[in-house]
């Protein structure tokens, strides 16, 4: 379903009615969301506005985990999905979004990048106390 990005509908900062001049256009149409899966890399190629490209990642297995401790990254594989914030259903799912704790090779670590949005799932590893 798509999302509409415009703002013609809502109320003036003096509380006034805006009235919309004129129809919904194209530009202000906004994507449907990638919902990123474990499993084998797949990379959806989108074109942007203006003709350049985006990577969203349909699904992903390995992330790019930083330590905080060594400073060092290295590339693991996810496991699985232990808590997402952004939504309780995703965590069920399954579903990668930024701020999620995945369960890793080396240990749990939290996605910091956007995998629907970047094309790469980054993460930095959570110590375990």
């Amino acid at each position: 379903m798509v999302q509409w990005h415009w703002d013609l509908h809502k109320r003036k900062p003096s509380g006034g009615k805006k009235r919309p001049y004129r129809k919904k256009r194209k530009y202000e149409r906004g994507g449907d969301p990638a919902l990123t899966l474990i499993g084998q890399r797949k990379v959806k190629v989108k074109r942007a506005r203006g003709g350049g490209i985006k990577h969203s990642l349909a699904s992903e297995q390995y992330a790019n985990v930083y330590n905080t401790e060594t400073g060092k990254a290295q590339k693991v594989k996810i496991l699985r999905v232990i808590s997402n914030r952004a939504n309780r259903d995703f965590e069920r799912r399954g579903i990668l979004t930024r701020g999620a704790v995945i369960e890793t090779e080396i240990g749990k670590a939290r996605v910091t990048s956007r995998p629907g949005q970047d094309g790469v799932v980054n993460a930095i590893l959570i110590k375990e106390e």
